[in-house]
């Protein structure tokens, strides 16, 4: 089914937001500025290599990453994204979904890689996850986001202009040199990166190896958040153990609800390559860099694939009410409204 749906377990746990919080993209970081569902056009799927300059989408579109600037301008693939404006008021007064290019590092180029991870790299789940999940934001709370959506590297000289960034499959995350100093000064001058959908140790310690020439000090290190901590429950109040938050890719989650699949009641992806075996993939984990004051740096949401959650949501029906209804949009909007005022 892919129909725009109502999600009536979103609304009736929003809480909308104090009106601070549509101002929170000028939270003292520097100058923060700023449909309908038709037919799904793309079957669940992964897989593919996008080494640059040209990449392509999951539905085919083709991506220069030279000169792509927006979600907006590239065809979506999974279901036609909503369309909305914004009042003059809130021009510059937005959030805005920020997903950064990256060089997806290849099979054999160093040991830490984890050849199961997604060979697409940062544009996975491209165009539609950022479109959709900035229209749920707009939709379910106070803060007004920017229906485009951007899309640039580390050296783009707009990264100061926002304040949330967005990385994705970091299994194949292979920084540049020249990327380190960037982003270290984006990160201790108020900036916060989130990274999504990467699955198993060997993935996570390519992650934690990357984010650490950035941060080498001893004092920025990953640490587990409780469920108790406010970023759970910021606008929808969630409960009950992390792994009830877990969302797998679109296919695996559709079959792990149907009795007798060999998927059934597993949300947590399989065949990743691994030091162990089974892999460690079972337990999802929300794991964040803080500074000496208790701003989050750097957000990981490990095991999990959020990113699945946003981009599919129109394309089972099962899949939407369990996984993008009751965990990916939830959880979503919970960190970025967190993050925006804190």
């Amino acid at each position: 089914m892919n129909r725009r749906r109502t999600p009536q377990l979103l609304i009736a746990a929003t809480v909308l937001l104090a009106a601070g919080l549509c101002l929170a993209q000028n939270r003292g970081f520097g100058g923060f500025g700023g449909g309908r569902r038709g037919g799904g056009r793309g079957g669940f799927g992964r897989g593919g290599g996008s080494f640059g300059p040209i990449v392509y989408t999951e539905g085919g579109a083709a991506v220069d990453e030279r000169t792509v600037k927006t979600a907006r301008e590239i065809a979506a693939h999974s279901t036609d994204p909503a369309v909305w404006t914004n009042s003059p008021n809130f021009a510059k007064d937005v959030f805005t979904f920020t997903r950064i290019i990256y060089s997806p590092a290849r099979n054999g180029s160093n040991p830490r890689v984890s050849y199961t991870a997604s060979g697409r790299g940062w544009v996975t789940d491209f165009p539609d996850s950022d479109l959709n999940l900035s229209f749920r934001i707009q939709q379910l709370t106070s803060l007004r986001t920017d229906p485009d959506a951007r899309t640039f590297r580390l050296n783009d000289p707009d990264l100061m202009s926002y304040p949330w960034i967005y990385m994705v499959e970091v299994g194949r995350l292979m920084l540049e040199e020249t990327e380190l100093p960037i982003l270290r000064r984006y990160l201790l001058n108020g900036g916060v990166l989130m990274a999504d959908d990467f699955w198993g140790q060997k993935q996570w310690d390519n992650f934690e190896f990357e984010i650490k020439r950035v941060l080498p000090e001893e004092k920025y290190h990953f640490v587990e958040l409780p469920m108790e901590h406010p970023i759970f429950h910021t606008v929808f109040d969630l409960k009950g153990p992390k792994n009830s938050l877990q969302t797998p890719n679109g296919r695996q989650g559709a079959s792990s609800l149907i009795p007798g699949s060999r998927f059934y009641g597993v949300t947590w992806e399989l065949n990743h390559d691994d030091y162990d075996d089974p892999p460690a993939t079972r337990d999802m984990h929300v794991r964040a860099i803080l500074d000496e004051r208790g701003r989050i740096l750097v957000i990981a949401t490990h095991n999990c694939d959020n990113g699945d959650g946003w981009e599919r949501e129109g394309e089972d029906d099962g899949f939407f009410h369990e996984f993008s209804e009751k965990r990916a949009f939830p959880l979503g909007i919970n960190i970025i409204s967190y993050l925006m005022t804190h």
